[in-house]
This record gives C-alpha cells, structure tokens and sequence, in this order.
C-alpha cells in the first residue's frame, strides 16, 4: 500500500500575530505562493498522491477554497480540522481513519525544504519501514527537536529543545512513519508543555531500533517560517533561486506533469485567463522541458 501525505496546518499562529489575526499562516505568502504550496511540493516530488490537510476550525474553508480536492494536479486532497492544537502527533490521531493502515509521510506546514535531489530521495524512503527521519546542521539547536549521538556515531534518541545542545543537528519538520504510527501515539502522555511531542513518538521507535536517520545535504535549505524574520528570510531566499535560475520552486503544476500525473491541455486551459507570473510560468511548461534531471520544489 502507497504511502500517505499528512500536512499539518492547524494552530494558531501567535508567533507571527498580526499577519495571523485573520488568516492562517500556512496560507501566508512566500514571495509568490502561499506558503502550504512547499510542503505539497516536497510530498508530491515524493510519489505521494493522497494527502490529508489538518486546519484549524475557522480557516479549513479557506484552504478548501485555494486547494480544491486537488485534481488540478492529479492528486487526491482532503480536510479534517483540529480543535485544539496539542502538539505534532496528535496528527495521526486524527488522520487515523484516512491512513487506514498505509504508512505516512508528515510534514509540517510552516517548513520550507528545497534541495537538488530532494525529491527522488523522498521517493526511495517513502515507504521504508519504522520511522525516518532527517538531521540538519543549524547554528542554535536548542530551538528545535535535537538528535543524540552515541558514542559509535548511532543515534541514541532526539531531545526537545534541551538548554543545553547534544548536538549540532536539528530535526526538521518532515517524518516518515510506518503504519504503526496511530497506535503509538494513543498511548504517548503530554509532557510539561501540555502537549504531545514527536520527540517521544521518534523514541519510542528508537527504543525498538526501528529508527533511521538520514542527514540532509549541505545543500539543502530548509527554513522554519513560525517567526515574522524567517518568513521573510524565506521569501527572499526563494526570490533570489527563482530569478537566477529561471525555474519555479513549488510549481505544483510543473511537479505533476513531470510525474505524468496531468497533460498540458490541462494545465494550460486552467491558468488561461490568470495574468500572474507564476501562471506565465505555467502557461510556457512543455512535456519535453519538465523531464530534465533538475528539482523545481
């Protein structure tokens, strides 16, 4: 059974309040996308085509009302929202029905990840078995899950926001979790924060050795957008790769026609009448110029 695409998009958003007074932040913009466009680029340059999008009450209408079901894209997107937000794994106590027993891959909706090869190595680890999970090198560990090393080299177990780091790895917000995943997190209690934590869902695979980590490449940027300076700091990043390059970061249109998903009379006669530059770019997407060996999420 394929894998399955869980987004989390729910919360509230105080960190980057006013911007999120009345909207959600995953539906902030990027420089030229909302920002929930990144996080379906990295699961769709995956393979995966069933995605779940968890909301906040008051916001899942509009999502619902930029997404669609996503057939545009020849993916299938559903909605269930989240009461109360308290904390990462409750996403698979909630999307436990949709998963229906198939592996999941889970992502945050605020992370930007972009890299050269990033795609087809999601692809290869999709439906691998236990949990996987990414270590990437930051310069303040402490504000993230961060990952213990043995002595070997092994990874020990991940560590919440320790006030002391244990290493110089952070844990991006990307998961990979086997089917096993909503049985695990029913019995996890809240930890002094009042919330459930991934760190405990990742050890308790770890306690069993079904636990894998693979570092990202230097190469790879990945940018946390909770905070008003990173979002833009975000913003500017994929501006500067866009214009240099002169391809489109998170283009879902361009991932699904590499994928062979839709066909070009499709996206074409969707975009028709948008005059915006990302639907210039759409516009101009050939078969032939979508199937080089070069990532555009």
């Amino acid at each position: 059974m394929p894998a399955k695409g869980i987004i989390l998009a729910g919360g509230h958003g105080t960190r980057l309040f006013p911007l999120t007074a009345v909207t959600s932040k995953q539906l902030l913009p990027v420089y030229d996308k909302p920002m929930i466009y990144y996080p379906l680029a990295n699961l769709m340059s995956a393979g995966i085509r069933e995605i779940l999008i968890i909301t906040s009450p008051d916001t899942r209408n509009q999502f619902e009302a930029l997404l669609g079901n996503g057939s545009q894209w020849g993916i299938q997107i559903s909605f269930c929202t989240q009461e109360r937000p308290e904390g990462i794994p409750q996403a698979f106590l909630l999307a436990e029905k949709f998963l229906s027993g198939s592996k999941s891959v889970l992502m945050l909706g605020d992370n930007v990840l972009v890299g050269s090869g990033l795609g087809r190595k999601l692809s290869l680890i999709a439906n691998d078995p236990g949990c996987h999970i990414f270590a990437y090198e930051v310069e303040d560990p402490t504000k993230y899950g961060n990952i213990r090393f043995r002595k070997d080299g092994s990874v020990k177990d991940v560590v919440e926001k320790p006030k002391k780091p244990v290493s110089r790895f952070a844990v991006p917000g990307l998961y990979f979790f086997d089917e096993t995943a909503p049985d695990q997190a029913k019995v996890l209690k809240k930890s002094k924060r009042g919330e459930f934590e991934v760190t405990d869902l990742i050890n308790s695979y770890a306690k069993n050795h079904y636990l894998k980590v693979s570092q990202l490449s230097r190469g790879t940027v990945w940018i946390d957008t909770g905070n008003a300076r990173d979002l833009a700091l975000a913003a500017e990043y994929i501006r500067v790769l866009q214009q240099r390059q002169g391809t489109y970061i998170a283009c879902l249109e361009e991932i699904a026609l590499r994928a062979g998903w839709i066909n070009e009379i499709k996206i074409h006669r969707f975009h028709l009448e948008i005059n915006s530059e990302y639907a210039n770019y759409v516009r101009k997407l050939r078969t032939a110029d979508v199937i080089r060996e070069v990532e555009t999420f």
